[in-house]
């Protein structure tokens, strides 16, 4: 019989397929479609402290457009406050109850004491584990990478002194050495790494010139770079390793596994193909596992990592020459020329 299960955060999973954080998260029926397909966790959507800072801040304007009225019309109104994170804790709990596989929270803030109090408030809220976002856009000429590097290292490790659930990191790429960050991060006691946390990137509407807002899906592409960092890190640290971005069939699964993953995270593939889609994913994996006699995940998971490869060159190298001078062979194979 085949067994699908893998740890993850000191969690045990079911199978490898983790439902990542995004709108489809947000509503208890459709969590239960996600658990009854056959996903091994949920990650809930995001609580973003800018988006309640903004949201507060409009409320704060609308009211203010009264306060130039007499007070026997300003005295109608009660005073208003606005909810916070109250609402999102509420909906993160109401997901919790609805379904019986682990639910994770995320978690975006901007200021480590907020950092550290929405961390509380979440975990109060009865869920499984914690996925803290930490990314680095280049934004400022006079802010040096090891000063950011050290500053998201120390609100890690206040985060993971101040809760007992377990804890992921999710990060970008946009580090200078992303391997030396997840070495450093990793000694903190982290419990995962999520690869890779993907970014609004910015675009220009040409009829109207102005920026507008774009955020296509990930394409079945973008999952190279998180087989090559999952084929780098495995063995190599504590932490467990998460595969996000591109993953969109059964086959991409496994080849995270083989790289050395300990499971992945998959949104795309669910808009694309519905939520249903990870029952197929798990069917295709099954059947792969059966036609390799293998048993387990454990019986390949990371055989094709660097630390267990005979080519020291396949995650090390951008450019492999021998590809480049036979690569007109390649474009032929591809039907391409």
């Amino acid at each position: 019989m085949i067994n699908l299960k893998t740890h993850y955060m000191g969690l045990e999973l079911k199978n490898p397929i983790i439902v990542g954080a995004s709108n489809l998260v947000t509503r208890p029926d459709h969590v239960k479609r996600m658990e009854d397909a056959g996903a091994a966790a949920i990650v809930v959507k995001s609580l973003f402290e800018e988006q309640i800072q903004l949201e507060s801040l409009q409320m704060e304007e609308e009211l203010g457009e009264y306060s130039d009225r007499h007070a026997e019309m300003t005295s109608l109104f009660p005073t208003l406050e606005h909810a916070g994170p109250r609402e999102h804790l509420m909906m993160v709990k109401k997901i919790k109850e609805s379904i019986s596989i682990p639910v994770i929270a995320s978690l975006n803030a901007i200021f480590k004491e907020t950092w550290l109090e929405y961390a509380k408030l979440l975990e109060d809220t009865g869920i499984d584990g914690l996925e803290i976002n930490f990314y680095a856009v280049p934004k400022d000429v006079n802010i040096s990478g090891e000063s950011l590097e050290q500053e998201q290292i120390g609100i890690l490790k206040e985060i993971k002194s101040s809760i007992s659930i377990p804890i992921s990191v999710k990060l970008s790429t946009f580090y200078s050495n992303p391997l030396n960050v997840i070495s450093k991060m990793d000694k903190t006691g982290v419990d995962a790494f999520v690869l890779f946390n993907r970014l609004f990137q910015p675009d220009i509407d040409l009829n109207s010139e102005k920026h507008v807002t774009n955020f296509p899906l990930s394409s079945e592409e973008d999952n190279k770079l998180p087989l090559r960092f999952a084929g780098l890190l495995h063995g190599k640290i504590k932490a467990g390793i998460c595969s996000n971005t591109g993953i969109y069939n059964g086959e991409d699964v496994i080849k995270m596994i083989l790289a050395g993953a300990d499971c992945v995270q998959v949104v795309g593939t669910l808009y694309k193909n519905k939520i249903e889609h990870i029952t197929k994913m798990l069917s295709d994996i099954e059947s792969w596992m059966k036609s390799k006699n293998y048993n387990s995940l454990k019986d390949f998971k990371g055989s094709l990592s660097d630390k267990n490869t005979n080519d020291p060159f396949v995650y090390k190298r951008a450019q492999y020459v021998d590809l480049l001078l036979k690569s007109e062979d390649i474009f032929k194979k591809q039907g391409l020329l």
